[in-house]
């Protein structure tokens, strides 16, 4: 009895969380509504006489600057379309995805993730299938698309659980979306917004920031969530699934002579364009080398971009000739243009949220919200590691209304990074604290964008799948994935070890 009370109060909050989450706009609709009360309130702060002292400038006075006023009318419409195009993941995204999204639609990624899945041994299929999940999030379409079935179908073919298998594969892909041993598009963008936002209290410190400012700890965040995920699947959710009693008759194909043939020839190309790559950097006059032959500040480090779409641009045609799924140029513009058209929600997305940026930025709201919230902090001694926790609780809770990681970190970065930052945390940790959490909860959000795919998958092997019965399967690794990751980067804050190339803990 006990245990149906237990279940139907969760599934009550489940549906609140539904019900809340349906009820708030589009993302889009959402970064237009706050431009506008950007624009309300700072008239309204502005008649007050709001001001605070620049942190960065000993005895400078900010104020909000007030666009309802006819100076502020003017900036509005003379700005709009530099605030679209200034929109820092704007490019860097379009950009990174024309490499990603050509290996993606050729199928590269897709031979890749069930090639590795396959060849793998029996022991150890489980952190195997975690693990590809986890670095599908370089594409993650292609993630969500083939790694949960190919989990069903491998553990089926087993004699475990399928759900227990399509479960690990979308903790990894879902969950573990935030790590992973190449610096993706979720890097850049989440980045791009991280520098704008540092720079509202230290423009110098922003500029030495770079993209891969959380790439130490999303490598070794790999390894530490493949073991999590995979206890967790094995000692939790598969002894709790039981023993399957449907019919699971899978037959694990392989891949195909001309997929494994294009696998070879496109880590050929994808090897000499390292290669290449590695005579331009490795080299202390290399020509990507910064002044006095520097790594951290240098041309290879604002290169970042185009070198990840270049080492996936060139295996992905590579692979499309060899599989034929490319037999000419027409093809590559083809499926170049696929890939744009499947950005269209995101270009919109960043025009309303170019402007909303773009005005909070103007209005100085940022910089006072920054400093009087961290004084607020300060005067009721909230700082270190439980600062840190609530930020990450604060940000999970979000993640499970709105689902978009870059919509909630342009509207969260302006207000969080300064206050951090006036707290002595840097930008870097601040969005990777935010990465943690947003990840970690990605896979009980029922406003997630690939759950109802995920439910289709699984009512394969139960019809009676619903959204509460597959939160309710993936409730553990959010909740040990949120615990264990925390305090893994808590560890990581403690020992003082950076984050990323010239990225440190404190500001």
């Amino acid at each position: 009895m006990a245990e149906t009370k237990r279940k139907g109060l969760f599934q009550r909050f489940l549906d609140r969380v539904e019900y809340a989450g349906n009820k708030l706009p589009h993302p889009i609709t959402l970064f237009a509504l706050l431009a506008l009360l950007v624009v309300i309130l700072s008239g309204i702060l502005s008649a007050t006489g709001l001001s605070v002292e620049h942190p960065g400038q000993d005895g400078e006075t900010v104020e909000i600057t007030n666009l309802m006023s006819g100076e502020g009318i003017q900036y509005i419409l003379e700005s709009m379309v530099d605030n679209f195009i200034g929109f820092a993941p704007l490019g860097v995204v379009l950009a990174t995805m024309l490499g990603i999204g050509i290996a993606e639609r050729t199928g590269l990624i897709s031979a890749c993730l069930r090639g590795f899945v396959l060849a793998i041994p029996k022991s150890l299929v489980t952190a195997g299938l975690v693990f590809a999940g986890i670095m599908s999030s370089v594409a993650s379409d292609a993630g969500y698309v083939v790694l949960p079935p190919l989990g069903a179908v491998i553990f089926a073919a087993l004699g475990r659980h399928p759900l227990a298998g399509l479960a690990a594969a979308f903790a990894g892909v879902s969950a573990g979306f935030s790590a992973n041993l190449f610096l993706s598009a979720t890097d850049a963008m989440l980045g791009e917004l991280t520098i704008d936002a540092a720079a509202i209290i230290d423009p110098a410190y922003a500029e030495g920031m770079n993209i891969a400012m959380n790439y130490y700890f999303i490598i070794a965040s790999v390894f530490f969530l493949t073991f999590v995920g995979a206890w967790v699947t094995e000692k939790i959710v598969e002894p709790r699934l039981g023993a399957y009693k449907g019919e699971a008759k899978e037959d694990l194909n392989g891949l195909e002579p001309l997929e494994k043939k294009g696998l070879i020839w496109s880590g050929i190309a994808f090897l000499i364009g390292a290669i290449l790559f590695a005579l331009l950097i490795v080299p202390s006059n290399g020509a990507l080398r910064g002044d006095e032959g520097e790594i951290i500040r240098s041309p290879f480090m604002s290169s970042l971009v185009p070198i990840i779409t270049i080492l996936f641009f060139i295996p992905g045609v590579v692979f499309g000739i060899v599989t034929k799924n490319i037999k000419n140029d027409k093809d590559v513009a083809n499926q170049l243009s696929d890939t744009m058209a499947s950005m269209g929600m995101f270009i919109v997305l960043a025009f309303t949220a170019g402007q909303f940026v773009a005005y909070f930025s103007e209005t100085n709201m940022g910089l006072v919200i920054g400093v009087l919230g961290a004084q607020f902090l300060d005067s009721i001694n909230l700082s270190g590691i439980p600062l840190l926790i609530l930020f990450i609780l604060v940000s999970s809770f979000i993640n499970l209304f709105i689902g978009s990681a870059s919509a909630k970190w342009a509207m969260m970065a302006p207000v969080f990074i300064p206050i951090m930052m006036q707290l002595g945390y840097s930008p870097e940790l601040t969005q990777m604290a935010y990465r943690v959490a947003d990840s970690s909860t990605n896979i009980i959000t029922p406003l997630m964008t690939y759950f109802a795919i995920i439910i289709a998958f699984a009512q394969k092997y139960d019809k009676k799948m619903g959204i509460g019965t597959l939160i309710s399967v993936m409730f553990p690794y959010s909740m040990f994935f949120l615990v264990s990751w925390t305090i893994f980067l808590i560890v990581w804050m403690l020992f003082g070890i950076d984050l990323g190339p010239g990225s440190p803990i404190h500001y």
